[in-house]
């Protein structure tokens, strides 16, 4: 599967169809991600996510968000220099739009 960008409203409508290979990436800082998340979520910190690509591959879509869009964005252009070809980005949005929609947060 070729990477791809998703809007917020996407990502809550496939929640439900995550696959056990699939995840949710956030990489807010771990205490903005302590503070709330999306259910199931991962977090590896954006100045992380460089080292993690090993581990990262395994996963068969990983759906990249953050707070705004901009840290998600960063990871994916960073994930995808690296080689992942199993990426979505959820662009323009992110845990403040979540929440604000009224959305599951897990804490």
């Amino acid at each position: 599967m070729p990477n791809r960008e998703m809007g917020l409203e996407e990502l809550y409508k496939t929640l439900p169809k995550l696959g056990k290979n699939d995840v949710i990436l956030d990489v807010r800082g771990q205490d903005e991600f302590q503070a709330g998340h999306i259910p199931g979520a991962v977090n590896i910190p954006l100045g992380e996510v460089a080292n993690r690509t090993q581990e990262l591959n395994n996963y068969e879509t990983i759906y990249i968000h953050c707070k705004r869009g901009g840290r998600a964005q960063t990871a994916f252009e960073a994930l995808t220099q690296a080689g992942l070809t199993n990426l979505v980005c959820v662009r323009d949005a992110g845990m403040d739009a979540w929440i604000e929609k009224g959305y599951p947060v897990e804490r």
